[in-house]
């Protein structure tokens, strides 16, 4: 079914190339995001109507919020402790695969603080992209074997985490371990079509690129090429889809005092000249009030 919302908006500030990872602050009560290709944290105080970006030499993938205060960020080249007060950024673990194939891509840390990051295979071939946990000051490989790692969230009970393999048009769920920080039991969670060749766009629904889960249990997923989300029941049922105005979101999360805010990162990054004329939009981050509200972000116990 349709979602009925809010009228989406976009937030009064530059596009991204190709933005990711929006994070809501629960202290500091601001959205954080990365613009990959861009090598750009950006924050977005919705009280002061104020835009800040920080450069970087590199890649930014995704960021997590640190209970010790700033955040992480995963960069191509490996995880660094970042104080966006004063610019300061202290390594944490080197790049668990060889940089100039391979970056870190979707990232989030669990239910108990544990941060986590997959990677893109650039070659696309063989499916040698991860899925990593920061322990201590290295990266423990958890999962592997597919192209391009996203999707990641936990349910609401922590007890299952959910993973999204790209490129297969598949997110999978695992069994959780909140107390160890393994996970077991990998299994497919909900399958998309996969795009055929020469395929139209208008028809074509998609693939999952981030998620997000609401305080019902449902995954958020973001469907790149599909210019939509999906919501999804914990027993793997669509029950509704909210249209957007532009082709390729990547991900949402919930934000606002009220976590009822859905905000939507969104790629412009090699989309077509005649696309991008059809959305002015592409790139933004969007922005649109929802009736279920969701999980608050866990600060990062590094």
């Amino acid at each position: 079914m349709t979602i009925v919302a809010s009228a989406i908006e976009a937030l009064p500030i530059p596009a991204s190339l190709l933005g990711e990872s929006p994070l809501w602050h629960p202290r500091e009560q601001v959205l954080y995001w990365c613009d990959i290709p861009g090598r750009a944290l950006n924050r977005w105080d919705p009280v002061a109507a104020r835009h800040d970006a920080w450069e970087f030499e590199t890649d930014v993938a995704c960021c997590a919020a640190r209970e010790a205060g700033g955040l992480l960020l995963a960069l191509r080249t490996g995880v660094v402790a970042f104080d966006p007060a004063t610019g300061q950024r202290t390594p944490r673990a080197d790049a668990p695969y060889d940089p100039s194939t391979e970056r870190f891509n979707d990232g989030k840390t669990d239910p108990q603080g544990r941060f986590w990051a997959g990677t893109i295979y650039e070659p696309r071939d063989p499916p040698d992209a991860a899925l990593y946990r920061l322990d201590g000051d290295r990266m423990t490989r958890m999962q592997d074997g597919i192209t391009n790692s996203n999707g990641l969230a936990w349910s609401p009970d922590g007890r299952t985490m959910y993973w999204a393999d790209t490129r297969g048009h598949r997110v999978q769920a695992l069994d959780f371990d909140g107390a160890t920080g393994g996970v077991s039991n990998r299994r497919t969670f909900v399958q998309f079509p996969l795009k055929q060749d020469g395929q139209d766009l208008a028809v074509y629904g998609g693939r999952p690129d981030g998620g997000a889960v609401d305080a019902e249990g449902c995954y958020w997923a973001a469907m790149f090429e599909g210019a939509r989300l999906v919501r999804i029941s914990p027993q793997g049922e669509t029950v509704g889809t909210l249209a957007l105005p532009v082709r390729c979101p990547t991900m949402a999360c919930f934000g606002g005092p009220d976590l009822r805010t859905l905000y939507i990162t969104t790629s412009r990054e090699k989309r077509p000249a005649d696309e991008l004329a059809r959305e002015p939009w592409a790139g933004k981050v969007l922005t649109v009030r929802v009736d279920v509200p969701g999980l608050p972000a866990v600060l990062a116990r590094d």
